[in-house]
């Protein structure tokens, strides 16, 4: 199947090793009114390094699921992608309630929001041509911001378009989740009552959850858990991470892709919360897990073949490949 990438088509047998989950550039609602600090040529110098840094270690694809509205860049994207060579997938879809979900998109209904996904999907974004390749949902916050206690009526709806345009178009469904409240399952529900292909479904920030009742639920009904913030130990600490790794590749469950949910470019000023966390956080990069993952799974015994399963092959299958 044709993939949508910010230069162009690709096929789902050409991703070769794929980072399932980073972010070019990012910022919460409003940093565009504190953009002064925003050095456009300088971030996209430094976007580019990190991809040469990566593109060396074997990584050839690269998706940014970065929501509508917490600074996507497809043009930035673009730019980043032709110069450092590396295969750049973007993201149609809206953040969660509670730190994004613009008011307009509060305001319409699920259809509505289909189709502006759907022509962002077969059209591009904006008046760029640059199509997305990927649909976003989000349920619940972040741990330490948010306290979530269950999906809102405009997740709810935002996960119905998300579906709905899923079913128009074949794109694949990422899902953002709070790691100490997450919505996995009840977010794959919901896709079920939509009729969702759960092959084309990855249950996101799976890998600082850390309860094996969870992961077996979200596998046994055919979805993709994604282990994608390795390096974010103010959440979680990789050996956690690694210890529910392991545990699943030794029972038999594979169905997981790799990713670091970092970002290169952060947008605006940041809160002294952010700070701290990049701070205590120095692993926290696109280059962690072909340097340090990579190499524990080969020491705890994981084959090469399993490994290339992790990363190749289920980014190729999700796909659609």
């Amino acid at each position: 199947m044709s993939i949508n990438t910010v230069l162009g088509k690709c096929e789902a047998r050409d991703l070769g090793f794929t980072l399932i989950h980073e972010h070019l550039a990012a910022g919460m609602p409003g940093w565009e009114f504190d953009n002064a600090r925003f050095d456009r040529a300088r971030e996209l110098a430094n976007i580019v390094e990190k991809l040469k840094e990566i593109r060396s270690l074997g990584v050839s694809s690269f998706v940014d699921p970065c929501p509508m509205e917490l600074g996507r860049n497809p043009e930035l994207a673009a730019e980043a992608a032709d110069q450092s060579g590396m295969r750049v997938i973007i993201a149609t879809g809206v953040y969660n309630e509670a730190l994004g979900f613009p008011t307009h998109f509060r305001m319409i209904g699920a259809d509505d929001i289909a189709e502006i996904y759907v022509r962002e999907l077969t059209e591009g974004i904006d008046h760029t041509g640059i199509r997305a390749g990927i649909i976003k949902t989000a349920t619940g916050g972040v741990p330490g911001w948010t306290v979530d206690t269950e999906i809102t009526k405009h997740e709810q709806k935002a996960l119905r378009a998300a579906a709905r345009a899923h079913k128009a178009t074949g794109a694949p469904i990422l899902c953002h989740n709070n790691e100490l409240s997450p919505f996995g399952r009840e977010t794959l529900d919901i896709f079920e009552s939509e009729g969702v292909d759960f092959n084309r479904v990855l249950i996101g920030h799976a890998c600082g959850v850390g309860n094996m009742r969870y992961y077996f639920d979200i596998l046994n009904r055919g979805a993709w858990l994604g282990f994608d913030r390795f390096g974010i130990d103010t959440i979680a600490p990789d050996k956690m991470r690694l210890a529910s790794l392991f545990g699943l590749l030794a029972v038999g469950f594979n169905r997981i892709m790799l990713s670091h949910d970092a970002v290169a470019c952060m947008l605006g000023r940041q809160s002294k919360a952010m700070l701290q966390m990049v701070e205590k956080c120095p692993n926290w990069n696109y280059a962690h897990i072909c340097k340090n993952i990579l190499p524990a799974l080969r020491k705890g015994g994981v084959s090469e073949q399993t490994i290339r399963t992790l990363t190749v092959d289920n980014p190729r299958e999700y796909f659609g490949g």
